[in-house]
């Protein structure tokens, strides 16, 4: 009973913290969240775990791939999705793309990566997985503005699936700061990664193969475990559940400080620059 109030009084205040939240410049009216993962990590999933968070209901806007040990990706577009407060879009949004693929062989480039973070991508640009972005493609934008741009890069990855540190080096050229890596334990064969969560979602906090994980995550990666965190998107659910819920409000409550901390990073350059 104890653990049921906290948990309550804990996603209450995680959910008030961030409808209340603003962003440091007033002329910029969302943050963007660019999310990125290899195949089947559950990208789109956690995009739609956030918005069935805030709606209180199990919501599917951005579409997933319910077919499972598929090697292609199901997302084509890079497409933006708008966080609600009922029905009142909070200031910050989340950016899903195509999937990645170690061998390249059907996924985004890690290019095309770099350029959605410096807001030089068009919203419904097509992935091409052949070749990576130019400035002679129509979805190419050459003057990005500071809301074009995205400010937090998320890392969805599979926990039972640790392989990200080829990307890596592609990224360096952006600030780790603005990194941050999902390790969900969903739908891709979760009694690997730990049993315990399996049966009880709330063995997270204690269970020493998720913090295994977590800790793999990071020295693979070079990304501080502060910025690594473990999250149970919403699959087969009909309807949402507080325990799943605070894991996603608490990574998510990270990722819009990181957010906004970087876009003040830029404002001041800006300021800075004029």
């Amino acid at each position: 009973m104890y653990t049921i109030l906290f948990l309550n009084r804990e996603k209450d205040h995680l959910e008030k913290t961030l409808k209340d939240f603003g962003l440091c410049d007033p002329n910029i009216k969302y943050a963007r969240i660019l999310v990125v993962g290899e195949i089947g990590a559950g990208k789109s999933s956690f995009i739609n775990s956030v918005n069935s968070v805030f709606q209180r209901r199990i919501t599917n806007e951005a579409l997933v791939n319910k077919t499972t040990g598929t090697s292609k990706t199901f997302t084509k577009l890079y497409k933006t999705y708008y966080i609600r407060n009922g029905q009142y879009p909070m200031p910050f949004v989340l950016t899903d793309t195509m999937g990645l693929e170690s061998d390249n062989l059907h996924g985004i480039h890690p290019e095309d990566i770099v350029k959605a973070m410096e807001g030089c991508i068009k919203e419904r640009y097509k992935f091409n997985p052949e070749s990576p972005i130019t400035s002679q493609d129509n979805g190419y934008r050459r003057n990005p503005s500071l809301q074009d741009q995205a400010y937090c890069l998320v890392f969805v990855i599979a926990a039972d699936k640790i392989s990200v540190s080829y990307i890596m080096t592609s990224t360096t050229s952006h600030n780790q700061q603005t990194f941050v890596f999902m390790v969900t334990f969903n739908r891709t064969r979760p009694d690997e990664a730990c049993p315990l969560v399996k049966k009880n979602i709330r063995n997270v906090y204690t269970s020493k193969k998720i913090k295994e994980k977590l800790e793999e995550c990071s020295a693979n990666t070079g990304i501080s475990v502060s910025h690594v965190f473990p999250v149970k998107c919403y699959h087969e659910e009909t309807d949402t559940q507080d325990d799943m819920d605070v894991l996603i409000l608490r990574a998510f409550k990270h990722i819009v400080q990181m957010a906004n901390d970087a876009l003040r990073l830029k404002c001041n350059e800006k300021d800075n620059s004029e």
